[in-house]
């Protein structure tokens, strides 16, 4: 995969989005979207008729019910008020010949309840003119009797009670009295028969609304059965169709293939079901492709045995060679001095080949060990140019430390041996010698080093492949650049391990400039899981 430094700011853009396909799909949608929306419309239209008329009907009966209801209360609301008005004389007859309170007691509760009573019959037929005017015709005879007769005359007896003997054959009071009740006789005659008129159109309208209930179920039903037929016609008979075309290709046929002329999502589910197809087709062909990945793995890792077995092989042959100089014949100091330099340097290269193998073992366990502590990483690429300008007398390695210290929290040594990767690649790519420049610099919260070489640099088509496991490129098997093609992978876990990254760019000819970022010692010590230095052990 081809990386590159990146410039600090924004992340890159994504693309714009193409939106002809979304209208398109919009519009095949629109197909089979519409026709159940027909379906379902027709229904509801259908039904919302059916309940509109049930709910007329019902309000109609209950409005006749309503009425017949209220011609009772009326009728009975006047025969108590007759009630009331018979209270009414009796109590004053009473009192009138015995002379005893006890007999107003009739008149009294008669009083009390009378205006209430009153006007709940003029509230009650407010609905019917005629008979409210007879109502209060009625209300203005009583209160006339009530104002006029009787409370005058309750109050003249129990003033004078020597004159109720007069009074008593009078018959002025029944008189009125008689006169009120003819005109409820009346009033009553006339609700009576509006009470029977409204009794007969409340059993027509119970009768009309029962007819229309029926009518309005077998509608109900009648809506019911073409909505079911339409959608099936329209839905489930096209849906039944690929479910059978699946079917088989369940079975594994995958060479069966819908039409794709059905409307709307029909249509969508046909093409799908194609692309379903395809999907399972290119499946098949991914499987192949893959078994071709696992035998061009095994060529990778004979390879990775052919490269480590040459690794081992020439500094062993060194170290046997040299050693069997020294133990077979006797040498000068200085000689000897030089044998055992070779020796050391082989060795060297012995271990750092075994380190690189126990690294890559680790990473695939998908465990390795860091250590957390503070420390300048100026001080650490310092120590790394220094180590590295003394094993090329070609190579000048130049270096421009961050302005300040760039404390990082971190495993040290793993770091090193980050550093020192690169600084070896830098060197090794670069076989005429020439100018390595090392530049450190602190932004925001991060740590940033840039190792720029002038070699051999890294062709476009190899770049992807760059932090592959026992990827060599060309040059190195040309030139017999030595190494095992596991460096970068390590080096890349390693800084992902610390919450860092690697990248690089590169032109061919024209050297290469890898990058590497760290947090620095406040942004990693916030996110660290090893906080108090202790040693961790932290997933690849």
């Amino acid at each position: 995969m081809t990386e590159s430094r990146p410039a600090v700011g924004t992340p890159p853009e994504a693309g714009p989005r193409g939106t002809n396909g979304n209208r398109g799909q919009s519009r095949a949608r629109s197909g089979l979207v519409a026709r159940i929306a027909l379906g379902v419309g027709g229904l509801a239209a259908g039904l919302t008729i059916v309940f509109a008329l049930l709910l007329i009907a019902i309000v109609g009966l209950r409005h006749r019910s309503n009425e017949a209801r209220r011609s009772q209360e009326v009728i009975a609301t006047a025969n108590g008020l007759q009630t009331l008005l018979i209270d009414f004389e009796t109590g004053l007859r009473g009192f009138v010949i015995w002379k005893e309170q006890r007999y107003l007691d009739p008149w009294r509760r008669a009083q009390k309840d009378y205006p209430s009573e009153m006007d709940k019959l003029i509230r009650l037929t407010e609905h019917d003119p005629h008979q409210q005017a007879a109502a209060r015709e009625i209300k203005t005879a009583i209160d006339a009797y009530l104002n006029d007769y009787s409370l005058p005359l309750v109050d003249f007896l129990q003033r004078n009670p020597a004159k109720a003997r007069p009074v008593a054959a009078s018959s002025t009071g029944s008189q009125k009295v008689q006169a009120i009740r003819q005109r409820f006789r009346r009033f009553l005659a006339d609700e009576e028969a509006l009470g029977g008129a409204r009794d007969s159109r409340a059993r027509t309208t119970a009768r009309n609304a029962l007819l229309v209930g029926l009518i309005a179920l077998a509608g109900a039903l009648f809506f019911l059965i073409a909505a079911a037929v339409y959608l099936g016609r329209v839905v489930a008979h096209p849906v039944r169709l690929v479910a059978r075309a699946a079917q088989r290709v369940a079975a594994g046929d995958l060479s069966g293939r819908l039409p794709t002329e059905g409307p709307g999502e029909i249509g969508i589910l046909e093409r799908s079901f194609n692309a379903m197809a395809d999907s399972l087709q290119r499946s098949r062909d991914d499987l192949e492709e893959r078994n071709r990945r696992l035998v061009e793995s095994e060529h990778l890792k004979t390879e990775l045995v052919s490269n480590v077995s040459h690794e081992l092989r020439t500094p062993l042959t060194s170290v046997l060679g040299f050693s069997d100089l020294m133990l077979k014949r006797d040498v000068e100091p200085d000689e000897r001095r030089r044998y055992l330099e070779v020796i050391r340097s082989e060795s060297g290269r012995l271990a750092t080949l075994l380190n690189d193998l126990l690294d890559l073992q680790r990473q695939e366990l998908g465990v390795l060990e860091l250590r957390s502590e503070e420390f300048d990483l100026n001080e650490l690429l310092r120590v790394q140019i220094t180590l590295y300008s003394a094993q090329s007398e070609v190579h000048e390695l130049s270096f421009e430390p961050a302005p300040e210290p760039l404390f990082v929290y971190g495993d040290s040594d793993r770091l090193a041996q980050v550093v020192g990767n690169i600084l070896s690649n830098a060197i090794k790519y670069s076989p005429d010698g020439g100018k390595v420049d090392v530049t450190a610099a602190s932004i925001r919260d991060d740590a940033w080093v840039w190792v720029r070489d002038f070699g051999l640099g890294i062709p476009n088509d190899q770049q992807k492949q760059l932090f592959t496991k026992f990827f060599r490129g060309d040059a190195a098997r040309a030139r017999g650049i030595r190494g095992t093609g596991l460096g970068l992978v390590l080096a890349r876990q390693i800084l992902q391990a610390h919450g860092g990254e690697i990248g690089f760019e590169s032109e061919e000819g024209r050297g290469s400039t890898f990058w590497i970022r760290l947090p620095t010692m406040g942004a990693a010590k916030s996110s660290s899981a090893a906080g108090d230095g202790a040693e961790a052990r932290q997933g690849m």
